[in-house]
Parts: C-alpha cells; sequence; structure tokens
C-alpha cells in the first residue's frame, strides 16, 4: 500500500476527506479477515446508498461511478475472497447471493432502477447483519 500527502483544503489544512481516507487505511491495516468481510459488506451498501443519492439527483455519471465502486467491491472483494474448498456449500450459496446482487446492481445501472437499487442494499444489509451476528466473539 502506498501512502500519499493528505489534501489540503483551503489554508493549507488537510480535508475531511484526507482524515477519513486516513482511518479506513487504519482499519483496513488492523482488521483481522472476519473484520475485512464486514468492511467489504458495508463499502458496497455504502457506495449503493450513493447511487440512489445520484440517481435521485440526476447525476448519471455520479450514479455509475458509485455502482462500479458497488459491482468492484462485490465481484473483486467479496466474491474473490471465497474459498470454496474449505467454505464448501456456504460459499456456494454466498457466491449465489453475490452474483444476484450483481445482477441487480447491473440492471439498475442499466435502466436507472431505484427498486433494484433497494434490492442490492437491502441484501448487503442482510449479508453485513448475518456476517457480523456470526463473527461475535
Amino acid at each position: 500500500m502506498t501512502y500519499s500527502a493528505p489534501r489540503r483544503g483551503p489554508g493549507g489544512r488537510p480535508t475531511a476527506q484526507s482524515y477519513s481516507t486516513i482511518g479506513l487505511e487504519t482499519q483496513v491495516l488492523s482488521a483481522s479477515p472476519e473484520e475485512l468481510i464486514s468492511l467489504l459488506l458495508d463499502g458496497a451498501r455504502v457506495a449503493v446508498i450513493k447511487a440512489k443519492l445520484h440517481l435521485d439527483n440526476d447525476q448519471i455519471a455520479e450514479r455509475g461511478q458509485a455502482i462500479s465502486k458497488a459491482i468492484d467491491i462485490v465481484d473483486t472483494g467479496l466474491k474473490g475472497s471465497l474459498d470454496h474448498e474449505k467454505g464448501g456449500e456456504i460459499a456456494a450459496q454466498l457466491a449465489q447471493s453475490y452474483d444476484l446482487i450483481l445482477y441487480h446492481l447491473m440492471q439498475a445501472n442499466l435502466h436507472a432502477d431505484k427498486e433494484r437499487l433497494d434490492i442490492a442494499e437491502s441484501m448487503l444489509s442482510t449479508l453485513l447483519d448475518t456476517w457480523r451476528e456470526a463473527t461475535k466473539k
């Protein structure tokens, strides 16, 4: 991971976004594998929420970027982290859930469909709640 100097705002002070990015990097670097999955699920959910806001505001490019981010997190981060050998049936079921989320996200982007975004967000929220419950220590 590479580090860069914080972005500077007016008066030369670091921006709130810079502190947020540093906070997320710190979370990721210190997270357990279980916590990383929670971060990925939450990150995808937040990207979907942002996509809905952009859809409401007719911000087509921004909506597409937010949906693309959610797709990347689900496909590369979550689906890519599945261990089908160790996970067996659970990994297969999660892969199917991720594929369904990806389908809804792609359809939402293609048709500017808020209902599909709602479905994807709901599925991600349910998975996140279930994951947190299952990994409680």
